[in-house]
């Protein structure tokens, strides 16, 4: 028999698995469950991976072979017939003396068509497989060769043909190689790659926060290779512990700069492809107190870098003279807040003038920058004064779709007068009018975008809230449906029991007349004159929104099934959020990200629950995963009254734990600013706890460390606070690793909530 005392340990350590033996789940939802989480019957059908083909009327995509069983055909589709043929057969790619064919996770043609990269075999690194092995098929001969030479199974990363094709370049443990296809003659660039000099790939932080992975760039006459370098040098190092592989624990260290820390020194670099000498490119500052966010090949002789201070409220467009390292800065972009990169700096009119993305004048624009003659400079005043504004409205530009430069038009994705919703609208490339939207005004929800090259054609892809996506080609601008790429119908009719009733969008007031947007689910039983508890979902941060009408897959599903189960499920974007509703929305939280989110979602909550008598304000629930965690702490421990019973998934409790890139962007340094980071961080605030409270974190989380948890565990202990914890043995920070581990978290939510947030109506 368990004593008292133990029994409360256990309780406080595996909470969740004695909250599992106590209340089981109705055996409806756990069934639900068990089809959202463990098998495919919600799948969404796929549609490539595709790519569109230089000629912008066809593309290519990898499909299992007709012919070879287990391996793959890449075939060519004319977008608008639908006519198919095979470029390359899966019987080409089965290497000498073995029997079966390489799997296709990658692939990329020279730019004369006569050969075939094939990236296969791959590792995850971090987040995603991006070391592996690669292969070249030469159509003509049908000769198929592995690169590398010497090298290890698996080691080889980010390879690319040279411009014409004769050569691959690659990175291969933290050095760059470049390998001539004659005769696979090798070529190292780099010598000084290490644990703490990584050349043509990039650390943790720039990998997680900018999506820097692919660190290296030919130059386009194939002379020269450009690369990021990275001396990670005094960063401070992250331990992981894995005690469960092994008797004895093994230890992952990861060189991770947390909030005010030191950064990687970083710089660019050119060196021959020949080898030889690198030439470092004099790019202003301190190199570990500035961010290389963004670097291409402006033409043979010139890189184009964007460049970010250390506050992230600054960022620099710079041309370096590959020749002789100068660079000069040619536009710059500021915020009193933040700035964010742009995705895809576009040259036009020949490399006369160049398309940015910028929020100075108080929505995120296009806007046309004529290139300054060689030598010039943009002063310190008044520079990017010569900006001309393209996308003429009272709205936010969402991302650029793509481009019709002849016919003088750019695409972009916005949504003006509803943030929760996503469409297509094109300007003229001078801005001599204002935008137009190609998108029907007989489809509401969510639109997303690929433009072929030349603009002609898109891949298009619609969905709803409570709608699957599908997938077809439109023609540009008239949006003519030419054909679909994927078909749902068995979909639809398998999820349509499981989205009833529809969902519920509406819009809340809450202080200072600030009106939010939100959605509602209900059960389908749902009786207007009873109380329902209420759960709400939170993510809160600049980093992302819960509010679309956009198809949310196994999220959304969730959220049905416990909704079906007796609740009423409610999520709201409070502002800091990036929906399109201008920068001052979201900058209003620069400085003290988190303090104003759990105020509004409070507010939200009792302006809700005045509006609709059926919500049951004394069972009120929230939770949230990542910064949702971390504002489900925040919700919990600084509005008692209004939130009974929280789960924090993966929080992140004391902001100074987190990463420079992030939290710096939104916070500053947290030596200039303590006092934002303290208000910020719910950990100061967990005296408030009053509610039942789950903790849930991955120990292998490398990017929202379970130190976090650990420290507010302790610092609940120390309050007298009683609480539960669920820990999942080195998981990262999706908890999805190992079967099982998914449907087990999302069953475990239902559980908590369950037993200590009772429901059904009253």
């Amino acid at each position: 028999m368990i004593r008292p005392s133990l029994a409360l340990v256990l309780l406080l350590l595996t909470g969740a698995t004695l909250t599992a033996r106590q209340h089981p789940l109705p055996r409806a939802l756990d069934i639900q469950l068990g089809r959202i989480f463990d098998t495919s019957d919600y799948a969404v059908p796929r549609f490539g991976p595709a790519r569109w083909r230089p000629d912008g009327t066809s593309y290519s995509t990898v499909e299992a072979s007709t012919e070879t069983p287990g391996a793959s055909d890449i075939v060519r589709y004319d977008a608008a017939t639908g006519a198919r043929s095979v470029l390359v057969a899966g019987s080409r790619l089965i290497p000498g003396g073995q029997k079966t064919a390489l799997t296709i996770d990658d692939y990329a043609w020279s730019a004369d068509g006569r050969r075939l990269l094939v990236f296969t075999n791959t590792k995850k690194v971090w987040r995603l497989n991006t070391r592996g092995d690669y292969w070249v098929l030469q159509l003509e001969s049908g000769t198929l060769e592995k690169l590398g030479g010497p090298a290890p199974e698996s080691s080889l990363m980010f390879a690319k043909f040279s411009p014409d094709g004769t050569r691959v370049a690659y990175v291969r443990a933290n050095n760059v190689y470049v390998e001539r296809l004659s005769d696979h003659r090798i070529t190292q660039l780099t010598a000084d790659g290490s644990r703490t000099t990584i050349n043509g790939t990039s650390d943790w932080v720039y990998e997680e926060e900018l999506g820097l992975r692919d660190a290296f760039r030919w130059s386009p006459d194939g002379r020269r290779i450009a690369y990021w370098q990275f001396d990670t040098t005094g960063v401070g190092l992250f331990s992981l512990i894995n005690n469960t592989d092994a008797i004895y624990p093994a230890v992952t260290t990861i060189p991770y700069p947390k909030a005010g820390t030191t950064n990687s020194a970083v710089r660019i670099g050119v060196v021959a492809a020949d080898g030889g000498r690198t030439r470092w490119m004099k790019t202003p500052g301190d190199p570990r107190d500035t961010y290389l966010a963004r670097m291409e090949w402006s033409d043979d002789r010139r890189l184009s870098i964007q460049q970010l201070n250390r506050l992230q409220n600054q960022n620099d467009y710079l041309i370096a003279e590959a020749k002789d390292g100068d660079v000069r800065r040619v536009f710059r972009d500021t915020s009193k807040a933040w700035v964010d990169l742009v995705e895809d700096v576009a040259w036009i009119e020949d490399g006369r003038a160049f398309l940015w993305l910028s929020e100075r004048d108080g929505w995120q624009h296009v806007f046309r920058v004529p290139a300054p003659a060689p030598g010039v400079e943009e002063t310190e005043t008044g520079s990017g004064e010569n900006a001309t504004l393209v996308t003429k409205f009272d709205a936010d530009v969402i991302e650029v779709a793509g481009l019709d430069e002849d016919g003088g038009w750019i695409y972009f994705v916005a949504s003006p007068g509803n943030s929760t919703q996503r469409y297509l609208f094109r300007s003229r490339l001078d801005g001599s009018s204002a935008p137009e939207r190609v998108t029907p005004d007989s489809q509401p929800g969510t639109h997303s975008y690929v433009v072929a090259p030349g603009g002609k054609l898109a891949f298009h892809t619609y969905s709803r809230f409570d709608v699957p996506p599908i997938t077809d080609v439109v023609a540009l601008p008239a949006h003519t449906a030419l054909r679909p790429l994927t078909d749902t119908s068995a979909l639809v009719k398998a999820v349509a029991p499981a989205v009833q009733p529809p969902v519920e969008f509406f819009q809340v007031g809450v202080d200072e007349g600030v009106t939010l947007d939100g959605w509602m689910l209900k059960p389908s039983h749902f009786d207007a004159t009873k109380r329902y508890p209420v759960i709400v979902h939170v993510y809160g941060e600049p980093a992302g929104v819960t509010v679309t009408d956009r198809w949310g897959g196994s999220t959304m599903l969730f959220h049905r099934a416990v909704a079906e189960a007796g609740y009423i499920i409610v999520s709201v974007d409070n502002r800091g959020t990036p929906a399109p509703k201008g920068a001052a929305w979201r900058k209003v939280v620069y400085g003290t990200v988190g303090e104003l989110s759990a105020k509004e979602q409070a507010a939200a909550v009792r302006a809700l629950a005045a509006r609709h008598a059926f919500m049951d304000t004394e069972r009120i629930g929230v939770w949230g995963w990542s910064g949702g965690g971390s504002n489900t702490l925040n919700a919990m421990f600084r509005y008692p009254d209004v939130f009974q019973v929280g789960v924090s998934v993966a929080p992140v409790p004391d902001q100074k734990l987190y990463d420079t890139i992030y939290q710096e962007r939104y916070m500053g340094v947290p030596q200039q600013n303590a006092d934002g980071y303290r208000r910020g961080s719910p950990i100061n605030f967990a005296e408030g706890l009053k509610g039942r409270l789950l903790l849930i974190h991955g120990t292998g989380d490398d990017n929202v460390h379970y130190q976090g948890t650990e420290m507010l565990i302790n610092k609940l202990i120390t309050l007298g606070k009683p609480f539960d914890v669920m820990v999942y043995p080195n998981r990262t920070h999706s908890i999805a690793e190992g079967t099982g581990t998914a449907a087990h978290v999302h069953r475990l939510i239902a559980r908590y909530f369950l037993q200590h947030l009772p429901a059904g109506g009253r």
